[in-house]
């Protein structure tokens, strides 16, 4: 889960460099924030359909229904294009790492059913063909949404890397109450809570120029 690991997370903000743009994150308040709503509604959103294709990664019929629920609740355009593309870098940089593990057939079956690979799905499915648990997964996964969202502060300009590092570190310790309040979620129990920040991502088209093409 290193930052040097080019998943393709360096090319989109979700959300933060409209937030920021806008108004909405003016301090490091603000900042604080906006990564704890952000995290949690990772955890009541995404997390839920994390879990749901960990433990439907044989891809079988059940599996089926998961990712087109998916597609269907994923509404801002530019997130659900950003989550297919990261989706396709992270299963061809996954298989350089694991080459004989069965990791082409999860592009097989999104390609069959003309469903974009979106991230979220595929990286529950591949790292559990790999031989990860779950609770690493999703670890993993918290891990991943929070430093993404602190290098684009960074690129932006935002804070430094010192305060980014700090950050990242406190942010650590909300991640077992995350985990506790939607590891029991079943993808059809998965909410999205931070409405203002759906609004931001909506916007991210309308800015007149941009550092990050989400």
């Amino acid at each position: 889960m290193d930052s040097a690991i080019p998943t393709g997370s360096f090319a989109y903000s979700s959300g933060l460099e409209s937030s920021i743009a806008g108004g909405l994150i003016s301090s490091a308040a603000d900042l604080r924030q906006y990564l704890y709503a952000y995290l949690q509604q990772a955890a009541s959103a995404e997390l839920p359909y994390l879990t749901a294709s960990f433990r439907r990664a044989d891809l079988g019929k059940e599996f089926d229904l998961v990712a087109a629920d998916y597609h269907a609740q994923l509404l801002v355009p530019s997130l659900a294009k950003a989550s297919a593309g990261q989706g396709r870098t992270w299963l061809r940089l996954l298989t350089s790492f694991y080459p004989e593990a069965p990791l082409p057939e999860i592009a097989l079956w999104f390609a069959h059913r003309h469903l974009p690979t979106h991230f979220t799905l595929v990286f529950a499915l591949s790292l559990q063909r790999v031989g990860f648990v779950l609770l690493e997964v999703q670890t993993m996964f918290l891990h991943l949404q929070l430093r993404d969202q602190l290098s684009a502060a960074i690129r932006l300009g935002f804070l430094g890397p010192l305060e980014g590092h700090r950050l990242q570190h406190d942010f650590y310790a909300v991640f077992d109450q995350l985990l506790a309040t939607s590891t029991g979620l079943d993808y059809q129990q998965a909410t999205r809570t931070a409405f203002l920040l759906e609004a931001a991502q909506g916007l991210h088209a309308d800015l007149y120029s941009k550092l990050f093409q989400n």
